[in-house]
C-alpha cells in the first residue's frame, strides 16, 4: 500500500520563526545545501549588518562566498523582499535565499529579473511541512526561482537590446532634426534600424536604414503578402532605367532584387552607423539626408510611369530637390 503526503501546518512544528525555524535551519544546512545546491559549509544567526539591521542567516559555501538568507513562514511580501536586497548588499553578499511559505507571482517575477540583471546569485524557495501517516514532520524546500547561466545570458542580451534601444532613438532623433531632413521631418524616432516614408504609391517607400557601422537611404517595394510578382515588376520596371536614374543620383547604386523573398529595394549606401562616436553623427547625417534628396529627386519621375492603380501623390518639390 501506498502512504498519502500530509501537509502539517509550518506553525505546528516551527511556533516561532527567529527562535525555532531559523535555529532548525542553521542546524541543518545541509537540506539547504541540498535545495540550492551549493555547498553550504557554516552558518550564523542574527548577524549584525554595518547599519545594525539583523540578517536571519549568514552562511558560506565551500568556495568561500557569502550567502545571506531570509525567512519568512508566510506569504511573500513586499517588506522581506527590500530587506533581501539591503542586506545583501550590506553584508557584500553575492548570493541571496529567501525561504517563504507561499511565493507570490510578482515577488517570484521579481527573482527572476534581479537574476537576469544583476552579477548576485537570487534564490526563491517555498518551505513546506509534510509527514507521512503518523511519521515526524519532515521540511520539504522546493526550489521556486534560482540564478542560471541561461537567465544571465538573457538578461545580458536585454541590457544590450536597451542600449541598442536608446542609442537608436537618440540616433533617428537627430537625423529628423537635421535641416536637410526635409521628407522626413515629421517622422517620430523609434527604435528599429529604419525608419520610412511612404512614396505616394502603397508598397514603396523611401525610408533610412542604420546599422552599427553602415547607413543609407533606400527605395523598399512590398506591395504585400501575395505581391511577390508586382514587387519585381516594379524593381525591374526601374532598373530598366538605372543608367537616368545613376546619372540623376550623381552616384551609383546598389540594385538588390532579392530574388526568394518578398521585398526588393534600391540603396545608397553611405560611411558610418550608429556605433560610431556621437561626435561623428552629424557628417553621417549629412551624408545619409544628401543621399535621400538626391534618390528621390531621381526616382520620383520613373514612379510616375509606374502602370498600377494607387494614386500617386505629388511629393513636395521643395523638398525632393538634390543638395548641391
Amino acid at each position: 500500500m501506498i502512504a498519502k503526503i500530509e501537509r502539517v501546518p509550518l506553525r505546528q512544528v516551527w511556533p516561532h520563526e527567529a527562535y525555532d525555524f531559523t535555529q532548525w535551519l542553521e542546524e541543518n544546512t545541509d537540506v539547504l545545501s541540498e535545495a540550492i545546491d551549493r555547498n553550504i559549509v557554516s552558518a550564523e544567526r542574527e548577524k549584525k549588518t554595518e547599519n545594525a539591521f539583523s540578517v536571519d542567516l549568514v552562511a558560506e559555501d565551500s568556495s568561500g562566498s557569502s550567502i545571506i538568507i531570509e525567512n519568512q513562514l508566510e506569504r511573500s511580501n513586499h517588506d522581506h523582499l527590500g530587506k533581501l536586497i539591503t542586506y545583501l548588499t550590506a553584508m557584500r553578499a553575492n548570493s541571496a535565499v529567501w525561504i517563504v511559505a507561499d511565493p507570490r507571482p510578482e515577488h517570484v517575477a521579481a527573482l527572476t529579473w534581479l537574476n537576469e540583471s544583476s552579477s548576485a546569485d537570487f534564490y526563491l524557495l517555498k518551505i513546506e511541512a509534510i509527514r507521512i501517516e503518523n511519521s515526524s514532520p519532515a521540511p520539504l524546500l522546493t526550489l521556486i526561482v534560482g540564478p542560471s547561466e541561461e537567465g544571465k545570458s538573457i538578461g545580458r542580451i536585454k541590457q544590450e537590446m536597451g542600449e541598442r534601444d536608446h542609442t537608436l532613438y537618440k540616433w533617428w532623433s537627430q537625423l529628423v532634426q537635421h535641416p536637410e531632413a526635409k521628407l522626413h521631418r515629421h517622422i517620430s524616432p523609434g527604435k528599429y534600424s529604419w525608419i520610412g516614408l511612404g512614396s505616394g504609391i502603397r508598397g514603396i517607400g523611401f525610408n533610412y536604414v542604420v546599422t552599427k557601422q553602415n547607413a543609407g537611404a533606400e527605395v523598399y517595394i512590398d506591395r504585400g503578402k501575395g505581391m511577390d510578382h508586382e514587387n519585381l515588376q516594379i524593381f525591374d520596371h526601374l532598373q530598366e532605367k538605372k543608367e537616368e536614374i545613376e546619372a540623376d543620383f550623381e552616384n551609383s547604386l546598389s540594385w538588390e532584387r532579392l530574388d526568394g523573398k518578398r521585398a526588393c529595394r534600391v540603396r545608397a549606401a553611405v560611411p558610418g552607423g550608429y556605433h560610431d562616436p556621437e561626435g561623428n553623427w552629424r557628417a553621417t547625417h549629412d551624408r545619409m539626408t544628401g543621399a535621400m534628396n538626391r534618390l528621390v529627386h531621381a526616382i520620383r519621375p520613373h514612379l510616375k510611369s509606374l502602370k498600377i492603380e494607387d494614386t500617386v501623390e505629388e511629393l513636395d518639390q521643395d523638398v525632393a530637390q538634390p543638395i548641391q
